[in-house]
């Protein structure tokens, strides 16, 4: 009995702009900041390898002085928006019914609701109502495949069953208006927001490309590398510089004895399917597999089409591979990284 990836399928919110369009709302949020410095943040939107991102509100939201409530307010009307979506967009590529969903897992971590969105996708969709429910809160960027990795596991123990896994994100709703550091300025320039939803089976008629197998490898001693701290004007995001080092000093033992265990080298993997953390993380991952002959294309496209969505945006990647029907056989790589510090790979084969 085998685990498969049936369909996966995204959503962006109602509110877009291009890079250049943002820069000028930047530019007056800094008004009061020396000319050098403006120049510096300036430049950083520039290059930060990201042409265009999404939003759940309008730039002139984003800019003002909204308190925690309000923009915790629109995060969950907007997230229920987006979760139904992206969910209705899936079902629809997988030919299935809302009810045919057993176990449902939505990842989000940009934002506070309780009960989770789960709650209120069973109630509009009319989903069953014994569906077991998995709401992950805060594993980040890595909790799309985190999600895959769960799910996988309930599939596996439950033969003839499907499942959901839903990644919803708002990184502009955690902005903090009156934060200049380089961690508040880096994290605008990198993220936006977006849904996508994966669609899982353990029955032998659903097709789909199949997982292998699945790892979780976790740094020691570096749970400050990346996460959010709550303080009075909402999530206040914590980004060390020291991230895509750390990466690729971990590297190695991240990616082969992951591979060994199933016999295989990097050099047998088809196809890199990476999260898009920024531009340096990228640049860090392309440097170790391009003497491979290794791409990671896709990933720099979603980059630079839809910035980072956190736990979404490996999800928007894996769509691309899918849309692109590898051959059969081919062999796929997932791999993501979050806050613990933690990394998250999943072996596909199409």
């Amino acid at each position: 009995m085998s685990v498969k990836i049936t369909a996966v399928a995204k959503q962006v919110p109602k509110y877009s702009r291009e890079t250049d369009e943002i820069i000028p709302f930047v530019e007056q949020w800094m008004q009061n900041q020396e000319s050098r410095f403006q120049r510096k943040v300036i430049k950083i939107f520039e290059g930060a390898g990201v042409d265009k991102r999404y939003s759940i509100m309008d730039p002139l939201e984003v800019f003002t002085n909204t308190s925690f409530e309000e923009r915790n307010d629109i995060y969950i009307r907007e997230i229920k928006k987006l979760g139904k979506q992206c969910l209705e967009n899936a079902l629809e590529k997988a030919d299935w019914k809302p009810t045919d969903i057993d176990f449902i897992i939505t990842v989000s971590c940009t934002g506070i609701m309780i009960p989770s969105v789960d709650a209120y996708l069973i109630n509009e969709l009319k989903m069953k109502q014994d569906i077991v429910r998995l709401p992950v809160t805060e594993m980040g960027c890595a909790a799309g495949i985190s999600g895959i990795i769960y799910a996988k596991n309930f599939l596996k123990a439950n033969p003839g069953k499907r499942a959901a896994v839903i990644a919803l994100e708002a990184p502009t709703a955690t902005f903090q208006l009156e934060d200049f550091s380089m961690v508040n300025i880096v994290s605008a320039a990198i993220f936006g927001d977006g849904a996508a939803c994966v669609l899982m089976s353990s029955k032998e008629e659903d097709k789909g490309p199949e997982i292998l197998a699945e790892e979780m490898y976790h740094f020691y001693d570096a749970t400050n590398m990346m996460g959010f701290k709550l303080v009075n004007t909402g999530l206040q995001m914590i980004l060390d510089k020291s991230v895509p080092e750390q990466i690729a000093a971990h590297f190695p033992a991240i990616i082969h004895p992951f591979l060994e265990k199933n016999n295989l080298k990097i050099e047998d993997i088809d196809h890199l399917i990476f999260h898009p953390g920024g531009r340096k993380i990228v640049e860090t991952v392309e440097d170790l597999f391009g003497s491979l002959g290794k791409n990671i294309d896709d990933t720099k496209e979603v980059l630079r089409l839809y910035g980072n969505m956190s736990s979404a945006t490996v999800l928007y990647v894996l769509e691309r591979f899918m849309e692109k029907k590898p051959a059969k056989g081919d062999l796929g790589l997932m791999l993501s990284f979050g806050p613990g510090f933690s990394a998250q790979r999943v072996l596909l084969k199409f």
